[in-house]
């Protein structure tokens, strides 16, 4: 009997001990919820300040050669959080076909409402064009003006304090319309054209 009793009291002491533990991680998951919950970010805010345009040639067959740098500027809109920006790759599309190879940039924290800039190049050499797009993208190159879209495609984590958060994804869109014969809409710089575009993207952030 009295061995009985004392397995029985291990058993209620083990049993405390769980309760306790589960306890712990109940209220600090409510506690982190709460925080998050009162904290709510806000996702970055991205611009495209400028595309400079080295070369944009298109050749038979269906072959395209862009080569760019573009400046592109992020903002944390978050007084209170701060953003680990874990990988973004940046490329440019015409009517969502890639024209160029994606450019990796370095990984960055940006603090609260802090402001980063890259500059990265983005290069694109004798790209094949589906058939329907080149007979587009020669109608906008004669007419003059041709829409190329800058897109950012990463992963971004949250901190808080100590706390950081898991990885979210992160898609952003910069429309660049690039006039190839009205010359005062750019600055000649050497045989490149840089224009000033200040364009907005849009940004969405969803769980990885």
């Amino acid at each position: 009997a009295k061995d009985c009793g004392h397995h029985d009291d291990e058993e209620q002491l083990a049993k405390r001990i769980t309760v306790a533990i589960v306890g712990v991680f109940v209220v600090v998951g409510i506690i982190i919820f709460l925080v998050w919950a009162i904290l709510h970010p806000d996702k970055p805010r991205f611009i495209l300040q400028d595309v400079t345009i080295y070369a944009f040639n298109l050749t038979a067959p269906n072959m395209l050669t862009s080569n760019m740098q573009i400046t592109l500027s992020s903002r944390n809109p978050n007084d209170r959080i701060g953003i680990y920006y874990q990988k973004l790759d940046i490329f440019a599309s015409y009517h969502n076909q890639q024209i160029t190879l994606p450019t990796l940039v370095p990984r960055t924290y940006q603090g609260h409402l802090d402001v980063t800039v890259w500059s990265p190049f983005l290069y694109g050499n004798a790209v094949p064009v589906a058939p329907f797009l080149e007979e587009g993208l020669s109608q906008d190159m004669n007419t003059g003006m041709v829409l190329l879209n800058i897109k950012v495609y990463g992963q971004l984590k949250w901190k808080v304090g100590t706390w950081i958060s898991g990885r979210y994804q992160i898609n952003a869109n910069c429309p660049a319309y690039i006039s190839f014969t009205d010359r005062t809409k750019a600055i000649q710089v050497g045989s490149a054209m840089k224009y000033q575009l200040v364009q907005t993207c849009t940004v969405d952030v969803s769980l990885n």
